[in-house]
């Protein structure tokens, strides 16, 4: 009951809030198709997680926006050979995004830091907790583009790419691979476009 008394409270926040000029608020929820990619990544295939969190849009002008946002996140991999083993990585992920807005049309592009909540290894039915040897602290990068229609509703494709490695170095050798995926969402910013 207190988790939807919060979540409650902070929609009727972000609505308030959203009616201040320039300041709109959001919320959105998607998947990301993710995988490992860099030098060490053979073998990782394509897992799907799911995407959701709020979003604070700050206008500069007509055309261009800043948008931090707070993202919880999936990310990890599967095996290629094996889809029954996944490495499932959860993040809070915090994007802060330069937002080129056309029309309807938006482009966005910007960093990113991702804070590791939890992450399991799974195999069959059986998981195993996998977070200490997986770093807290991803840094990564995300670009894309969607479109907003004029009541607030819209649709988004990104990639969302780590430049820091997820695996801690394990004896004096450090994996290189880094997080690696596409996210499609959908999203409501209160207050229109």
């Amino acid at each position: 009951m207190k988790k939807v008394f919060l979540t409650l409270t902070m929609v009727a926040g972000m609505a308030s809030l959203s009616h201040a000029q320039g300041v709109k608020v959001g919320i959105k929820g998607g998947i990301n198709l993710a995988t490992f990619a860099g030098e060490d990544s053979d073998g990782a295939a394509l897992k799907v997680g799911p995407l959701a969190g709020v979003a604070l849009n700050l206008g500069i002008t007509d055309m261009f926006s800043v948008q931090p946002e707070v993202l919880y996140s999936v990310k990890g991999a599967q095996d290629e050979d094996d889809s029954s083993f996944k490495q499932n990585l959860n993040y809070i992920d915090i994007p802060v995004l330069l937002k080129v807005n056309a029309d309807g049309l938006f482009f966005e592009v910007g960093p990113q830091l991702g804070i590791l909540a939890s992450a399991k290894a799974k195999f069959d039915s059986e998981e195993v907790d996998i977070k200490d040897a997986v770093n807290t602290v991803d840094f990564g990068y995300v670009a894309g583009l969607g479109y907003e229609l004029d009541n607030g509703f819209n649709l988004g494709l990104r990639y969302n790419g780590g430049i820091t490695n997820p695996p801690k170095e394990i004896m004096g050798y450090q994996t290189k691979t880094r997080n690696s995926a596409f996210q499609f969402y959908v999203g409501y910013m209160f207050g229109g476009k």
